[in-house]
This record gives structure tokens, sequence and C-alpha cells, in this order.
């Protein structure tokens, strides 16, 4: 039996954590745990994450759309060719993290990404860590998520010794989650059945 599921208005059972507020719940139904497999997608939610490191992650979801804007849709060949001008305008604005370790971090990060994108392609590189398919958990509470794994201590240190920073093991897995890397949709969550079906065979 699933505990800690939160039975909806709509009459959907969902995970607990986004409680009832509907850019959460909207999140949480659209875009958790589907696999990602777009390479700028990927690299988006990589920095996001790196981003969140001490928030929560609502507080970057509320600032995603203006994250967006500010890192030019987070293309990495514009990204690395950012000058001092621009990264003191993305340290002064207000609808984003203004953090500035994390926003030098991130052009840095872009000069790794695109070095493994030339060499064997973002998506490929990460998935290739899982054999290419999503790790298809069945927890029946909270309590049976864990906070890291692995597979993104492996991945961590992988891309540490690359160049990322602000992707520690436990940043790391929660990109996985997100990106249907991990399927920990509660059992019983509607969700957790929906994201099993969009798993991409290779």
């Amino acid at each position: 039996m699933t505990k800690g599921l939160i039975e909806h208005e709509d009459g959907k059972h969902r995970c607990p954590w986004p409680g009832v507020d509907p850019l959460y719940v909207a999140y949480h139904d659209t875009d958790w745990g589907v696999p990602e497999y777009d390479d700028r997608a990927l690299f988006e939610k990589l920095i996001l994450d790196g981003f969140q490191a001490g928030l929560s992650w609502i507080t970057i979801l509320r600032k995603r759309e203006n994250f967006r804007a500010s890192f030019d849709g987070f293309d990495a060949e514009k990204i690395v060719r950012y000058s001092p001008q621009k990264i003191e305008s993305l340290v002064q604005d207000a609808g984003i993290i203004r953090h500035r370790g994390k926003i030098e971090s991130t052009i840095k990060s872009a000069r790794v990404y695109l070095d493994i994108q030339e060499k064997q392609g973002f998506s490929n590189y990460l998935w290739d860590f899982t054999d290419g398919r999503v790790i298809q958990n069945t927890p029946r509470s909270m309590a049976d998520i864990v906070p890291q794994t692995d597979v993104s201590t492996r991945i961590s240190k992988d891309l540490k010794k690359r160049g990322f920073n602000f992707c520690g093991p436990t940043i790391v897995h929660a990109f996985m989650q997100a990106v249907g890397m991990v399927n920990d949709h509660l059992v019983g969550c509607f969700r957790h059945e929906e994201v099993k079906l969009l798993e991409r065979k290779r």
C-alpha cells in the first residue's frame, strides 16, 4: 500500500511533493519524470538544478522562463561567448538567482557541454550511464526515495572531472528524476504508469 499520495479535486492521486500549487502540480503532471533525450533541454535542466543548490525547486520553477530569456534559451554556443558586461548584467538580474559563482560556472559548463556534444552528444553521454534505459523504481512512500545513488555518484564524478560545477550526487539524482532517467513517481500516482510508456527503446 502506498503512503502519502494526495487525491486532488480532479480525482487523481499524485505524489505529495507538489502540494496543490497549480504551477508545481502542472510540472508534476507534464514534465517531471518524462524521459528527456534532447541535448539542449538536458543541459538546461542540469544548469537549473545547479542553481537550485541550497534552494527549493519551486523557487527555480517560478523563475524558469526568466532564466531561459536571460541565458539565451540555454544556447551553449552563445553562453560561452558571454562578456564580462553580460556577466555583470546577469548578476544584477532580479529575474534569476543572482549568484556570481553559479553564473560563471554556467559559462564554464557550457564549454564542457559543447565538448561532450561534439564527441558523442550530451544525451548519449548521460543515457549511457543507464545503458539507455529508464531506472524503473516502485516507491510506496517518500521514505523509499533515496537522495542519491551509485549511478548519480558516477555521473557527478565524471561531470566534475570534465569541468562542471554544482553537480554533486544529490543534485544529479534530482536531475535524473526530473528528466526521466529514473521513474520515482510513487506507485499509485497516476503518472507512475504513464511515464513508463514514454521510455525510448534503443
